[in-house]
């Protein structure tokens, strides 16, 4: 087994072990507004999304999580198999151990085995060579590609890259090669409103902002080391609400996709994150531990259960479909609110969303 086969096997192993965080997410500090005469009914309200394309029954990812490694390829049959039923999308973890070693590339073929036509997402490094992002997109006939930033993980890994001098570069070329819509994805570090300008001079219109209180790989390399050389940075990075709000902020909606992940766990998170502006969310964890210890059914339970919770919470602020809720009042508290003013942006308008 590859150096690199062997890296998954311990990253799998410390994801599902090692707790969220430190960071706040920053969900804590949202709330929706109760509408006590909502005219909804629960049966009428309509979680259905379109994405690349394809008609999903609510705006949900499996997000990259794994493939590559001995054995690997039955978590990924059992999340396809979930994706399949539940109407959602999936993303594959990173495909380069497979790229590297055909011997691997089963391990994520078995996800359009089970789900020929879903919503699919392949995943590279942003510093990879266009053509093995093309030969990723192939190896799974995937709907579109994500191109994971991971500076601050490259940076504690010994392994890791150091020189990201040609990375905005780098994915322009493959934005410019590939015909499948590129998707920039943070991997729990939050991508600011700064960065988003650097990407939207490329054209991205597709992005993960995959942002800090959720799966934390500073902690997931300290533990692989059995060290805490990178102790300082395990709280780094933007929690997710505050990413999601800025580029929000920056970019235009009508023009562009936004997934929220990093912490997103409940059908609360889900909605919020909804409300705040983004198309779909993303949900990595709970999926991996769910899908170590039990069969799909109960993994398809997990989903249903988070589908039916969100359409509760959509009638008690009086949303009958998706597009409705980005026109929700939210109030903004807290370190959350902090954040944003002193970035320039009016937390209180949120609040004063009118929908009469």
């Amino acid at each position: 087994m590859s150096i690199r086969s062997q890296r998954k096997l311990e990253h799998f192993k410390h994801a599902i072990s090692i707790s969220s965080g430190p960071q706040e997410t920053g969900f804590d500090d949202l709330h929706l507004i109760h509408q006590a005469v909502s005219s909804r009914d629960l049966e009428s309200i309509n979680t259905e999304a379109v994405f690349l394309r394809k008609k999903l029954k609510f705006p949900l990812i499996i997000n990259a999580l794994t493939g590559g490694a001995p054995g690997l390829e039955k978590i990924n049959e059992k999340l396809a198999l979930t994706a399949r039923h539940c109407g959602i999308a999936m993303a594959v973890g990173s495909q380069t151990a497979a790229l590297e070693d055909r011997t691997w590339q089963k391990t994520f073929q078995i996800v359009r085995e089970v789900n020929p036509d879903g919503v699919i997402l392949a995943n590279v490094s942003a510093l990879a060579d266009w053509r093995r992002a093309l030969e990723a997109v192939e190896m799974i006939h995937a709907d579109g590609i994500q191109l994971h930033l991971n500076l601050a993980q490259e940076l504690v890994m010994n392994e890791g890259d150091r020189n990201f001098n040609k990375l905005l570069e780098n994915i322009g070329v493959i934005k410019e090669k590939l015909k499948v819509p590129v998707i920039v994805k943070e991997v729990g570090f939050g991508l600011s409103m700064e960065t988003v300008k650097k990407l939207q001079e490329l054209d991205i219109r597709y992005y993960d902002i995959g942002g800090a209180g959720g799966t934390n790989f500073i902690a997931i390399e300290n533990a692989r080391k059995k060290s805490q050389i990178a102790k300082d940075l395990v709280s780094w990075g933007i929690p997710t609400v505050i990413s999601l709000i800025e580029i929000n902020e920056t970019l235009d909606l009508k023009d562009a996709t936004i997934c929220a992940s990093g912490g997103v766990y409940s059908a609360l998170d889900i909605i919020k994150s909804l409300v705040l502006g983004a198309h779909l969310v993303g949900i990595a964890s709970p999926f991996l531990k769910l899908a170590c210890r039990s069969d799909e059914q109960k993994i398809i339970e997990f989903v249903e259960e988070l589908i039916l919770d969100a359409k509760k919470i959509m009638l008690l602020i009086d949303a009958g479909n998706l597009e409705e809720l980005p026109k929700k009042p939210i109030i903004i508290m807290g370190k959350t609110r902090e954040w944003l003013e002193l970035r320039g942006i009016d937390a209180s308008k949120y609040a004063r969303r009118a929908n009469l």
